[in-house]
């Protein structure tokens, strides 16, 4: 496995910035996670504050951004891209905006070791200030954004305008931040893009699963875990294994048409009443067996949530040295079986649930099943 070019102060970084939607309807996206996922609508750029070519609707929730962005009219190559990108995909994440302290020094460190530069550092600027982006690839179509916002005051960026919510907002906010971004990326690859963030970003491998750890009677995967150093920007990455059917993995392959974000972690400090009023908002989640409760606590021990509330909503709960975890899944948020969402209420524990693995794969290849796609 490729080490670290050197210490991760050669590419710092100051946590997520967006996480950048493709899809075929912003306005209906946008009020779908205003409604479901309880988030605020900050911003806006269309035709109306002088985009002709696309529409985008900034959402937030606590330090967690999410941009939808759907095609007016294709007139450039972003908007063709962006319009393939939809056709080809579905609805899917192509961004993974990252903020640093200096784009310009980001994306030199990030080229020089290897990236491929998709657009140079450029300005730009409104009354709010000056912000610098630069943007290199990764896996599939998916790329990063190196954001630098250190003077820039307003609501997004230049050329968006401040809006309110489209609908009322929660009492209390469903997440307060992105925790970890999954990629799947094709069978072998997996450890050439772990090479590549070790390089390009210096980015130090923070946990890994092979073998057995991820595996059913059906389908396997195997899973690296790269982090920046200070754990803030954690981007987990997954291939399929061989088994005996086709695995989440190859199912996701199929469907998005390649590599691509499986999933989005967000941080929630009361998973509990977040996944009620998520639930009552329409979202669906991952249903698991009464079995995995009965014997729960006996491994995983006293949690803030009692076992009976978990059973009752269907969330996992594991253990390691440092803590606990409660963490669970949505089903896919579009037509396609692809891009779904994970709640997490992290205490002490860093880790990704490895105790659930099992029981989260089962639960997903009874979905597999039902689409006809194990």
């Amino acid at each position: 496995m490729t080490a670290p070019s050197g210490t991760q102060d050669d590419f710092p970084v100051k946590g997520m910035d967006a996480v950048v939607f493709a899809v075929g309807n912003a306005k209906q996206a946008a009020h779908y996670y205003s409604t479901a996922f309880g988030m605020r609508r900050v911003a806006y750029a269309g035709p109306e504050t002088g985009s002709r070519e696309t529409a985008s609707y900034v959402l937030e929730s606590g330090s967690a951004r999410f941009v939808f962005t759907s095609v007016v009219k294709p007139e450039s190559d972003h908007g063709r891209f962006l319009a393939d990108h939809v056709a080809a995909h579905g609805d899917g994440v192509y961004d993974l905006a990252i903020e640093v302290p200096d784009a310009r020094a980001a994306y030199a460190h990030a080229v020089g070791n290897g990236a491929t530069g998709l657009t140079e550092p450029y300005e730009l600027t409104d009354e709010h200030g000056t912000v610098v982006l630069a943007a290199i690839a990764t896996y599939g179509q998916t790329r990063h954004t190196l954001v630098d916002r250190s003077r820039y005051d307003g609501p997004y960026l230049p050329g968006y305008a401040a809006a309110g919510p489209i609908a009322a907002p929660p009492d209390k906010r469903f997440f307060q931040a992105v925790d970890h971004c999954v990629g799947n990326v094709e069978l072998g690859r997996m450890d050439e893009w772990v090479g590549f963030y070790n390089k390009v970003m210096g980015f130090t491998n923070m946990k890994e699963f092979v073998g057995d750890d991820i595996a059913t009677e059906y389908s396997a995967l195997m899973s690296k875990v790269v982090a920046d150093g200070s754990r803030k920007v954690k981007f987990p990455l997954n291939e399929p294994a061989v088994g005996k059917k086709k695995s989440q993995i190859d199912e996701y392959l199929e469907f998005y048409g390649g590599p691509g974000v499986q999933h989005i972690a967000l941080a929630t400090n009361d998973i509990v009443a977040s996944v009620r009023a998520m639930k009552a908002a329409g979202v669906e989640f991952l249903d698991t067996p009464d079995s995995y409760y009965d014997t729960l606590g006996e491994w995983v021990g006293e949690t803030r949530v009692p076992v009976d509330t978990l059973r009752e909503l269907k969330i996992l709960a594991d253990r390691d040295e440092d803590g606990y975890l409660l963490q669970i899944f949505t089903k896919p948020v579009q037509d396609r079986p692809t891009v779904f969402f994970e709640m997490i209420e992290r205490h002490g524990s860093m880790g990704f649930g490895k105790g659930n693995f099992k029981a989260l794969f089962e639960a997903i290849e009874r979905e597999q099943e039902r689409r006809g796609n194990l």
